[in-house]
């Protein structure tokens, strides 16, 4: 099923799983697809920012996304397709629609700096990969230097109808969710999904502001769901009790430049991925930042025992 603005729920980001070779390792690609479907996901993300995506092969890009709409079934799987160029985008656009894609994620490249830039770039992209393939804005200021105004967003979606997705990931960014949340209910603007990235560092609050779920990798994606599924439920105290036990790791696998070999060392911890391998040229933590992982898992532990099974002996 085609992507829609009534996405809700969590859409964990997938790192793509390497062996210590630097080769893809399908089989943990298989284990991380079922255990996203059995913590209770809503849909995929694949070849996004933290997937490692710029340093695969066209082919091998191809391989990933066709291996996760494979083995996700029903669950919608959204391939990031940005490129520095149309003609690429366009070209991945077509092949993984064709494999199965819900839609897919377009990052703004760095060079924008004005509202019309900003619109005019995405209206070109829809031009390129056709305005029947539902799309996902990434807004990530932080990343890709790019500030999108809420008043911009806006004449996205209303000016390019495939636009079904914000993900939102700009920091401070609790007032921008309100602000489009109002232009929704003053009629001025189409409703959209809106799920949210930074690692879930604000999903809390993000979720009480409007957002409809969370599209992000942390290493506990079923802790996401939890609090996903908790608010809507009405256990709101409940829910930021386990999100602060959370926070202390949040924070560490957020850090630039260390925060995939981070996410990466937990789901392996885990058992949910073989290797906590990145293709070259990577960033590997050092013994000693596995070790403050370590105790950040075994303080979490006595919170939430899922991470039990992901500390050292």
């Amino acid at each position: 099923m085609p992507l829609t603005h009534e996405a809700k729920g969590v859409f964990p980001i997938a790192p793509t799983p390497f062996l210590d070779n630097g080769e893809i390792d399908y089989q943990s690609i298989d284990r991380m697809v079922a255990f996203y479907l059995e913590c209770g996901s809503t849909g995929l993300t694949v070849l996004g920012q933290l997937g490692e995506a710029p340093k695969l092969e066209f082919s091998e890009s191809l391989d990933v996304a066709r291996r996760v709409i494979e083995r996700a079934g029903q669950l919608p799987v959204v391939v990031g397709v940005s490129a520095p160029g149309f003609a690429s985008m366009r070209a991945l656009t077509q092949e993984v629609m064709g494999l199965g894609a819900a839609g897919v994620m377009i990052a703004p490249p760095n060079t924008l700096r004005t509202d019309d830039q900003v619109f005019n770039y995405y209206h070109q992209a829809i031009e390129a990969i056709g305005s029947d393939v539902p799309f996902v804005i990434q807004d990530y200021p932080l990343t890709f230097s790019v500030q999108m105004a809420p008043a911009v967003i806006r004449r996205i979606v209303n000016e390019l109808p495939s636009c079904v997705m914000l993900k939102h990931e700009d920091w401070p960014g609790l007032e921008k969710i309100s602000t489009l949340r109002q232009y929704e209910r003053d009629a001025t603007m189409r409703p959209i999904s809106i799920l949210c990235g930074n690692n879930g560092l604000f999903l809390d609050y993000e979720l009480e502001r409007g957002a409809d779920g969370a599209n992000t990798g942390y290493s506990f994606p079923d802790m996401l769901c939890d609090i996903v599924r908790m608010k809507a439920d009405g256990q709101v105290e409940a829910a930021h009790d386990l999100f602060d036990a959370h926070l202390p790791l949040l924070r560490y696998e957020q850090q630039p430049g260390v925060g995939l070999a981070v996410r990466k060392y937990v789901m392996m911890r885990r058992g949910i991925i073989s290797y906590a391998a990145q293709r070259r040229p990577a960033s590997p933590m050092s013994g000693r930042a596995q070790g403050e992982v370590d105790n950040l898992l075994r303080r979490l532990a006595r919170h939430d025992p899922r991470a039990r099974v992901a500390a050292h002996p």
